[in-house]
């Protein structure tokens, strides 16, 4: 069964592709008595506040006409940020190298909060090369959240 992330997803990905951006990933939060629907979006140059509002503009009507959501929500639209959130395989993929921090479904060694290096993605299979810990592999289903650890180069 598909998660409202994933029914979401398939719903507006083809028209926000189509006004020239990348949908990063979907995210669905209950803050109290409301949902809150947050977008992730990106494109060549970065996304601006102006770009943003015209994707919650287009998702907004779509989501007016087709009503896939029952309880009452918010909608939020944003670039990734310095902290981006990986959703994908090919996320992982495409910062091979990068700094990152994990946080597991299922604990593993008894932690769910993993810190390290992105240094493999082989099948679903996630590597991270742990400091003073080696290296770990994940399997992607496992992994619950992934972002990047921004780096300033001053």
């Amino acid at each position: 069964m598909a998660t409202l992330e994933q029914k979401l997803t398939v719903l507006i990905s083809d028209t926000i592709e189509s006004m020239g951006y990348e949908l990063v990933g979907v995210e669905c939060q209950h803050a109290g008595r409301f949902l809150t629907v947050r977008l992730y979006i990106d494109k060549e140059g970065g996304v601006t506040i102006d770009d943003c509002s015209d994707v919650s503009r287009q998702v907004s009507a779509i989501f007016d006409v087709e009503d896939p959501i029952s309880d009452k929500y918010n909608l939020e639209v944003s670039s990734p940020g310095l902290d981006r959130p990986l959703f994908t395989l090919a996320h992982y993929a495409r910062f091979v190298g990068r700094e990152m921090v994990i946080h597991l479904r299922i604990p593993m060694f008894d932690r769910r909060k993993w810190q390290g290096k992105l240094t493999k993605v082989d099948g679903d299979l996630i590597s991270l090369e742990i400091e003073n810990n080696g290296e770990h592999q994940f399997i992607f289903s496992n992994i619950q959240k992934a972002n990047l650890i921004p780096v300033f180069d001053f």
